[in-house]
C-alpha cells in the first residue's frame, strides 16, 4: 500500500470514528487494531500491538507524572490548596481575572520544578479548576490558562522534553536548557497580558463575587501568605533543588515532593483518612486515564512510521529543494501538522534523523531550531482534536464540561504562542542569546 492510502485510511477511520461519538482514546484503539492487523501481519501485528503498548508505558521516565498528580491532589483534597489561593489572591488586588492571574503565576512556577507538561496541567487543574468554576468563572477563561502555562513545562528547566531532544539532535543540552528560559518567560507574560485585558474587556468571564471585598493591606494582607503559601514553597524548593544539586532524579524529586505534600499536610493537621483515600484515589484514576491516552497516541505514531506515511510527509518536503528560512519554516509547519494526530516523543523520533542533517548543511543555528521545535511541539499539545493537554484537562473537568468548551478555551493561547514563536523566528537572540552568554 502507498503511503499517501495508508495515511488516508488511519487518519480518515480515525475522524470517523471521531465523528461518531467514539472517546478519542477508544478511536485511537479501534486505528491500532485496524493498523495493526493491515500493517504489522495480522494475528502477528496485533500480538506485536500489544507488545508495543506495554513498551509505550513501562519507561521508568512516566513514573514521576503519578507521583506529582498526588502532589497536587493532596494539596486540593486537604484544602491546603484552596488556602494557599486566598493567600496569593490577597497580594493580586485591583486586577481583573485574579484567579486566572493566580493559574499563570503558579503554572509557571510548578512548571519550573516538575519539568512534566502532563503532570503541570493534572496537578493544575486539580487544584484550581473546580474553585475557579465555583466562583463562577466562564470555563474557557478558568481552564485556558491551566492548559497553556503546563506546556510551559517543556521550555523552562528542567525539561525533560528539551533533554531528550538535546541528545537525539545532538544538540548542547545545557545550552537548549538555557535557551527555553526567555522564551518561556515571554509566553508566561503573553498569557498574563491576554488575561487581565480579556477580563478588563469582558468583565463577566470573571465575575464581580470573585474579586469583590475591601482592599487588605498591611499584615492581614501579607500574614496568610506567609502562613499558608511560604511553607508549601519548600515543597517546590526541595524538588527542584534536589535536582539542580544532583542529589535525587527527577523520578527521585517527585518522590520527594509527594512525601512532602503529605507531612505538610499533617504539620497543618488538614490530614484525614478520607482526604488521602480520595487523593490517592483521583491519582490512580487520573493516571490510569493519562497512560491510556499515552499508549493510544504511541502505538498509533508506531504504526504512521512503519506504514512509510510519515516517511513518505517528510520526504515531500526534501524534494522541494528550499532555502534555509524556508526550510526552517517547512520543519515547523510539518511539526505543527503532526501535533495534531502524535505524541511529542514520536514526533522527535520521526523527524529528527531527517531536520538535523538537512539543517547542519543549510547552516541553521542548531540550538535556535531546537528551541522553536520545542514551542511547535509545545503547541502540538494544545492543538484540537488531539493535542494531550487537551485529553488531560478533560479528564480532571467536571462531567458537564464538553470537549468543544476546552478546545475553545485553548484557542487563544494557541495563538499567543504562535506568536511567540514568530517573535523566536524574526528574533534568534532570544533563543541563543543567554546560551552564548554563559559560553
Amino acid at each position: 500500500m502507498e503511503w499517501q492510502a495508508a495515511l488516508a485510511l488511519m487518519l480518515g477511520t480515525l475522524f470517523a470514528l471521531m465523528l461518531i461519538g467514539v472517546p478519542v482514546a477508544f478511536g485511537f484503539l479501534g486505528v491500532n487494531l485496524l493498523g495493526a492487523w493491515i500493517f504489522l501481519g495480522g494475528e502477528a501485528g496485533l500480538g506485536q500491538l500489544v507488545r508495543n503498548s506495554v513498551g509505550s508505558i513501562s519507561s521508568f521516565s512516566l513514573t514521576p507524572i503519578p507521583l506529582f498528580v498526588l502532589m497536587g491532589e493532596v494539596l486540593f483534597h486537604t484544602g491546603l490548596a484552596y488556602r494557599a489561593i486566598e493567600a496569593i489572591e490577597r497580594l493580586i488586588t485591583r486586577l481583573p481575572g485574579r484567579l486566572s492571574v493566580v493559574a499563570v503565576l503558579g503554572g509557571t512556577t510548578f512548571a519550573s520544578l516538575s519539568g512534566s507538561t502532563i503532570a503541570n496541567t493534572a496537578m493544575m487543574g486539580g487544584t484550581l479548576l473546580p474553585e475557579m468554576l465555583r466562583r463562577g468563572y466562564h470555563p474557557t477563561l478558568a481552564m485556558g490558562p491551566i492548559m497553556a502555562v503546563g506546556g510551559i513545562a517543556m521550555l523552562i528547566p528542567p525539561s525533560a522534553l528539551a533533554v531528550m531532544l538535546g541528545s537525539l539532535a545532538g544538540i548542547s543540552i545545557g545550552q537548549l536548557l538555557i535557551g527555553g528560559i526567555l522564551p518561556g518567560l515571554v509566553m508566561s507574560i503573553g498569557f498574563l497580558g491576554y488575561v487581565i485585558l480579556r477580563c478588563r474587556a469582558h468583565p463577566e468571564l470573571a465575575p464581580v463575587d470573585a474579586q469583590d471585598g475591601p482592599a487588605i493591606v498591611g499584615w492581614a494582607r501579607w500574614w496568610p501568605f506567609l502562613r499558608d503559601v511560604v511553607p508549601l514553597l519548600g515543597i517546590f524548593v526541595a524538588v527542584v533543588g534536589s535536582m539542580l544539586a544532583g542529589w535525587a532524579s527527577p523520578t527521585e524529586s517527585a518522590a520527594i515532593g509527594a512525601l512532602a505534600s503529605v507531612v505538610a499536610t499533617m504539620a497543618y493537621r488538614a490530614l484525614t483518612l478520607h482526604a488521602l483515600f480520595k487523593a490517592l484515589m483521583e491519582t490512580a484514576r487520573i493516571s490510569v486515564i493519562i497512560l491510556f491516552v499515552l499508549v493510544a497516541s504511541t502505538t498509533f505514531s508506531q504504526l504512521l512510521s512503519f506504514s512509510g506515511a510519515t516517511s513518505g510527509l517528510l520526504g515531500l518536503i526534501t524534494e522541494l529543494e528550499l532555502s534555509p528560512v524556508m526550510l526552517v519554516v517547512g520543519m515547523l509547519l510539518l511539526l505543527l501538522v503532526l501535533g495534531c494526530v502524535i505524541d511529542q516523543v514520536s514526533m522527535m523520533m520521526i523527524t529528527l534523523p531527517f531536520f538535523m542533517p538537512l539543517a547542519s548543511a543549510a547552516g541553521i543555528d542548531p540550538v535556535w531550531l531546537g528551541v522553536m521545535m520545542l514551542i511547535a511541539m509545545e503547541m502540538g499539545l494544545l492543538t484540537p482534536p488531539f493535542g494531550l493537554l487537551l485529553m488531560v484537562m478533560q479528564s480532571v473537568a467536571p462531567a458537564h464540561i464538553r470537549l468543544p468548551q476546552i478546545y475553545a478555551a485553548a484557542t487563544p493561547f494557541l495563538v499567543i504562542e504562535l506568536l511567540v514563536l514568530g517573535l523566536i523566528f524574526t528574533v534568534p537572540w532570544l533563543a541563543v542569546g543567554l546560551p552564548r552568554l554563559m559560553s
